[in-house]
């Protein structure tokens, strides 16, 4: 089973890069990806609910293959944030929730801003996942990260991107950090080869997922990258594990 582990949606259009739930599940069909781990697809303006009711008529439509995601600004209000949680958590039914500092413009281990939204997400036991970057690496560095995976053991943590998401990465620091806390899984998705296979040989094929970062990157292509560079570097256990196993095992699909 292939899982990509870091793909967006949105219902809206005008965007060059914006992808339908429909458009997803064909470009799922032609990758032989079988399930997505999918959140909304940034930048939006003035609110937030209608993206992640869209991921989640799209993870019902489609419910063998798309694994919803809530997503949450702090912008918005902190009340209306922990509601959201909630409404995404208790009725949508999501997986987790994913914060994204470097969209967003906050820290995301701000006291204010930031940590009453992870203990909101802490209460109901799902899986916390943080875009990590070198795009804005000041506000999603690895070293946060740990500080809440030190905070929060007990929550599983999903390094998005594991420091990449620009031309330069901050690879090296997420892999330091990973090693330290075990709870922290990084998906490998918009970063380098080279930084894959250093995670891979540095923590084992149980800590990192396979991601292709659709519709920003190409599904298929990324499928194709991944195929060539775990054939050169692990058995077939670990590809499996890389491929879909670890996040299947980290969501709790069987």
């Amino acid at each position: 089973m292939i899982i990509d582990a870091d793909v967006h949606l949105s219902p809206n259009l005008e965007g060059s890069t914006n992808i339908t739930a429909e458009e997803l599940i064909d470009m799922m069909n032609k990758s032989g990806v079988d399930k997505a781990v999918t959140w909304l697809q940034p930048p939006y303006m003035r609110e937030i609910d209608t993206l992640n009711r869209y991921i989640y008529e799209a993870s019902i439509k489609y419910q063998d293959r798309i694994l919803g995601f809530g997503w949450v600004d702090p912008h918005f209000g902190i009340e209306k944030s922990k509601d959201a949680i909630k409404r995404c958590i208790y009725e949508y039914g999501f997986y987790g929730i994913k914060l994204n500092g470097a969209q967003n413009s906050f820290f995301i281990d701000d006291p204010v801003m930031s940590m009453p939204l992870i203990e909101e997400v802490a209460k109901t036991g799902r899986v916390l996942a943080f875009h990590v970057g070198a795009d804005d690496y000041e506000r999603t560095h690895p070293y946060r990260v740990g500080k809440i995976a030190r905070m929060y053991p007990e929550i599983d943590i999903l390094m998005v991107h594991m420091g990449g998401a620009a031309f330069n990465d901050i690879s090296s620091a997420a892999i330091e950090i990973a090693k330290e806390y075990k709870n922290i899984t990084l998906i490998g998705s918009a970063i380098r080869t080279r930084s894959i296979i250093k995670a891979i040989r540095e923590l084992g094929t149980e800590r990192i997922c396979f991601g292709s970062d659709t519709p920003f990157e190409i599904m298929h292509v990324e499928v194709a990258r991944y195929n060539s560079i775990l054939d050169d570097v692990v058995d077939k256990q670990g590809k499996k594990n890389i491929m879909g196993g670890n996040i299947a095992r980290i969501l709790r699909i069987s």
